[in-house]
């Protein structure tokens, strides 16, 4: 279920990762009874790849483009990187 992306931090150059994408619906609870649900897509791959990652960095995967927006490092050897679509 892998796919190779291309990495790009800011200011940095290109390189290829391989991790799990992933672009399921999640709900979402405004607080005011009402919930919705919108695609969330993310990233999953080894923290190694990924070691300087941060809020601002570019992705592509399947030809899509997304900039990285939360950075969660699991403690594990593996980080979900979460992703906005462009």
């Amino acid at each position: 279920f892998g796919v190779a992306a291309t990495y790009t931090p800011a200011g940095g150059s290109p390189a290829t990762v391989n991790g799990i994408f992933d672009n399921d619906f999640v709900e979402v609870d405004t607080g005011a009874s009402v919930t919705f649900a919108q695609q969330q897509a993310t990233f999953t791959c080894r923290t190694a790849d990924v070691s300087s990652a941060a809020e601002g960095d570019a992705i592509t995967i399947s030809g899509e483009n997304y900039i990285v927006r939360i950075v969660q490092p699991d403690g594990t050897g593996m980080t979900n990187l979460i992703l906005e679509l462009q």
